[in-house]
């Protein structure tokens, strides 16, 4: 099972369209994912909701993919607090994860995948290499919110097919 995580809890983001594009591509791809989108989980302290979250879709999910903005150089807290809370052998020992970022910048969040790699590589959770900053992320959505980028795309179709055989 596929799980993608966008990493914000940010309402109406560039990051949770961007997940959603992924998610696409995979059923696309005939790949069954989930979407599990920050807004609004109480990731402060375990609790019900976030105890629900975390078995019925964290701990069965084998492939993360991580679609993370760029927050101060690095990742978002309610991104780092979830990490913090959830049962870290049940829900990351030994599973695989692929990482976007995403930014209105130039860089993409490069510096917050390094720090991402890093945090998961401590859980013990395989990193894909292949790493996509996704820069000026504003600039790649038609009217229909859709990503128009030819370039873009085809990078996100290539990223995607090698996790899959990953």
């Amino acid at each position: 099972m596929y799980t993608i995580i966008s990493g914000t809890n940010r309402q109406d983001s560039f990051t949770l369209k961007v997940a959603q594009h992924y998610q696409k591509i995979l059923q696309e791809k005939q790949v069954k994912s989930s979407l599990l989108s920050l807004e609004g989980l109480n990731v402060l302290e375990r609790n019900p909701a976030f105890e629900k979250v975390e078995n019925d879709l964290l701990i069965p999910t084998q492939k993360f993919i991580f679609i993370s903005p760029e927050y101060n150089g690095s990742i978002p807290g309610v991104l780092k607090s979830m990490f913090d809370i959830s049962n870290i052998k049940k829900v990351w020992w030994g599973k695989k994860a692929l990482l976007t970022g995403v930014s209105t910048g130039r860089a993409g969040n490069l510096r917050g995948m390094e720090h991402l790699t890093g945090i998961l590589h401590y859980l013990k959770v395989v990193v894909h290499p292949n790493k996509l900053p996704i820069s000026a992320v504003d600039k790649l959505f038609d009217d229909q919110q859709h990503i128009s980028d030819k370039e873009t795309l085809a990078e996100i179709d290539v990223q995607l097919d090698e996790f899959i055989q990953f």
